[in-house]
């Protein structure tokens, strides 16, 4: 009787959760005899969730000063740390990339296969670390010039790829000159339960990073003096209290359950970036809360004209015009068609196409 093959599952990093870690949760539901290897692990984060008590194995990165809290500071070393994992006891490698866990090198012909989130998108968008879209640095402009020559080298090493939504698998075909089929993110629709009474405070759910553009939202709402109240937590944060006016509070961490609560009140989800997917987009929309999303990327596959308005220009103002549509036609939206929009991303749809996807 055949053995069931080893499975090796890569991921860029674990500083925090988020919706990568969602998706790498399920991703184990399915291959539950996987062994992971990631950069960066903050094992204190996990401690309550379904990693808490596996084996992750990490690279010399991890044991750097600030590398759980900084990660992103440590870009420049990913690439060389990814390709000195040794995977060759694995006949099967499945990679969760947004940076360069595809990169992992493959010795002895086993099957890899990438699920990306994105091309990194400070090598393959003008978007900088710090949320601005400027080039003037010439020593990162030459870095990032090199990063995109191996980049292209590691992902012709992939034998096939998979993208997080069609806007994705764009700019997978763009960067690589890859296919990628889509397999939309697993969303657990059934955390959430509309209230029967929406109360009057806006939401986002987000990291608080800069290309999250979370400082648009903050400026919106200050001007508004709409409540709002943002769950997250990341290095932009000290910088977006500053910036904020009293009608805004800011949750920080807070469980599942709560967040659950908060959306399932909210009379509005707003989000001010170009999302790769946003699973936090299809939670709210299964809470019954509608969205307010900028009109780029993966919000365009998530949202209809039943369960969400978009804004064109990416600014406090673009936003501001959004918000005060949304306050004079909220009531048209209706709970049962945002619901059964979000359970076109139910869990089992993932599972089912990401095990096709692995085992072929």
């Amino acid at each position: 009787m055949k053995s069931e093959p080893r499975i090796a599952f890569v991921i860029d990093s674990l500083p925090s959760l988020g919706g990568g870690e969602k998706v790498l949760f399920t991703a184990l539901e399915a291959f539950p005899s996987a062994e992971l290897f990631t950069l960066v692990y903050n094992k204190d984060v996990f401690s309550c969730t379904p990693i808490a008590d596996r084996s992750v194995k990490t690279s010399y990165i991890n044991r750097l000063p600030l590398a759980h809290k900084h990660h992103r500071m440590f870009l420049p070393l990913m690439s060389h740390a990814v390709e000195l994992f040794d995977l060759r006891e694995y006949e099967i490698i499945v990679s969760f990339s947004y940076a360069v866990a595809h990169g992992v090198r493959n010795f002895n012909g086993a099957r890899h296969v990438s699920y990306t989130y994105t091309p990194m998108r400070y090598a393959w968008t003008d978007i900088n670390i710090d949320g601005t879209r400027s080039r003037n640095n010439p020593l990162i402009s030459r870095l990032l010039h090199w990063f995109r020559a191996w980049d292209k080298r590691a992902a012709s090493r992939v034998h096939q790829f998979a993208a997080i939504s069609q806007a994705v698998s764009t700019r997978i075909a763009n960067a690589y000159k890859r296919d990628a089929i889509v397999i939309y993110p697993p969303v657990e629709t059934d955390r959430f339960k509309p209230a029967h009474e929406r109360d009057d405070f806006y939401i986002t759910v987000t990291r608080l990073v800069a290309h999250k553009r979370v400082d648009i939202i903050v400026r919106a709402f200050s001007q508004l003096n709409l409540p709002l109240v943002i769950i997250g937590e990341g290095p932009e944060l000290p910088r977006l209290k500053s910036m904020a006016k009293s009608n805004i509070r800011f949750l920080e961490y807070q469980p599942d359950e709560k967040v659950a609560e908060y959306l399932g009140k909210a009379r509005g989800f707003v989000c001010a970036t170009e999302e790769d997917f946003g699973i936090a987009i299809v939670e709210a929309q299964a809470a019954g809360c509608p969205v307010i999303a900028y009109e780029k990327g993966g919000a365009l596959e998530t949202v209809t004209e039943k369960t969400g308005i978009f804004f064109i220009e990416q600014s406090a103002e673009g936003l501001i015009d959004a918000l005060q549509r949304h306050e004079r036609s909220h009531t048209n939206f209706h709970v049962p068609d945002l619901v059964q929009n979000s359970r076109r991303f139910e869990k089992t749809h993932f599972i089912q196409k990401f095990m096709e996807f692995v085992s072929i």
